[in-house]
């Protein structure tokens, strides 16, 4: 068992990386297209002492409350999964025992 802070993975994901992620997972090219328009086309921008500032598009992160990036985030963190084998495959990653009983 691995506890990972994922809170600001999610907000600084890097959109190339699920890009490239979706394209091993073997997800077609025009549904990658579909979901780089959908992160691409959001505007943001922001208040500062009341005033807005100009519009900028994000080129990381994922929107929260929207199911969608919930999705598209759990895509690359299957990479996370496979990272941990191969580390354990090179003995560089090893286990903690937790209790009297050595769990």
């Amino acid at each position: 068992m691995v506890k990972v802070n994922f809170e600001k993975e999610y907000n600084s994901m890097y959109w190339g990386f699920l890009f490239y992620m979706m394209g091993r997972l073997g997800f077609n090219s025009i549904w990658i297209k579909w979901i780089k328009a959908c992160l691409e086309s959001t505007i943001i921008l922001v208040l500062v002492n009341g005033s807005p500032t100009d519009e900028f598009r994000p080129r990381k992160g994922l929107r929260q409350r929207d199911p969608l990036p919930s999705f598209l985030f759990l895509i690359t963190a299957k990479d996370l999964m496979g990272l941990v084998r191969k580390a354990k495959r090179k003995n560089v990653y090893e286990g903690v025992e937790v209790g009297t009983r050595g769990i």
